[in-house]
């Protein structure tokens, strides 16, 4: 079993919910750091993994997705400076803990765990997404679970189905329909999820939908006409949301899974960490055990 860890999702929940109390030795905010180090260390010890990896966000402006579409996340403000520093000590801790990590200028996280788990697959080994991120459920397969750690939820391919109407090989298409604010990805006026799945339930595929667009106004869908008419007329559009909505897997940053194997903790810089960011000695006890 591989897990992966979309860490960006963890170290921004822990940047806004922790207080901000906690200073390191130089007197810098490390609250993230010590939110990010606990989620970490209560994973290690309810998995055990023999095979991980934690994926980091380096390209929120210079994603080959801004590339092709430069509104792409032009919605979000940058992390503020103390967040960047922080970033640097969960990498740190991560790293120290024996666990591979993976960042890229070009490829986001979400890119980085769909390659990585497609290294894993031609090695016939499952993987575990962890994350909140519902666009990396298209990447589940038989086996495979996607995995909200905070909110204990965890869906394989029938959950994924049932959740959001249609199976993972088409979550990439329902967000192409529906869009999605949270990376400024525009969708059809009018599709909601709900009508989403339906047009692709009775299509069975988004070229189809866009091809028979006409025939939307005669389905039971509300605002059928006016659907019909905007899909007919932005067929460019649309097709440029699946691509963006769709995550890569064909650049992994392995060659191999033995890469991906847990290392031995570097227990002095574990040590050297826990001091730097002045964690208490529950912190402490459970990263040298973790």
């Amino acid at each position: 079993m591989l897990y992966l860890i979309d860490a960006s999702i963890y170290v921004f929940r822990a940047y806004f919910s922790v207080r901000d109390e906690f200073l390191d030795r130089d007197g810098q905010a490390c609250h993230a750091v010590f939110g990010f180090a606990r989620f970490l260390s209560e994973l290690l010890e309810q998995t055990r993994p023999q095979h991980i990896a934690v994926c980091f966000d380096e390209s929120l402006t210079s994603s080959w997705r801004n590339t092709i579409y430069p509104p792409y996340k032009a919605n979000r403000e940058l992390p503020p400076a103390d967040l960047k520093y922080q970033f640097i000590g969960c990498r740190a801790v991560t790293e120290a803990l024996g666990i591979a990590c993976f960042a890229d200028h070009s490829l986001e996280a979400d890119d980085l765990i769909g390659a990585l788990m497609h290294t894993a697959r031609e090695a016939r080994m499952r993987s575990v997404i962890v994350t909140a991120d519902k666009d990396l459920t298209q990447l589940i397969e038989p086996d495979d679970v996607w995995w909200d750690f905070a909110r204990r939820e965890k869906l394989d391919v029938e959950g994924v189905r049932a959740k959001f109407g249609v199976p993972p090989a088409q979550i990439a298409e329902f967000l192409a329909l529906t869009g999605d604010p949270v990376d400024n990805i525009p969708g059809v006026p009018g599709v909601g999820p709900k009508t989403a799945a339906q047009l692709l339930q009775h299509f069975g595929g988004l070229e189809a939908i866009l091809d028979r667009a006409a025939e939307i106004e005669f389905l039971r869908v509300r605002n059928g006409r006016a659907i019909a008419e905007f899909i007919a007329h932005h067929r460019a559009g649309i097709e440029l949301a699946l691509r963006l909505t769709q995550i890569r897997v064909d650049l992994s940053p392995v060659s191999e899974m033995a890469q991906l194997r847990r290392r031995i903790p570097k227990l002095d810089d574990v040590l050297k960490l826990c001091e730097h960011y002045q964690f208490g000695p529950l912190t402490r006890s459970r990263l040298l055990a973790a």
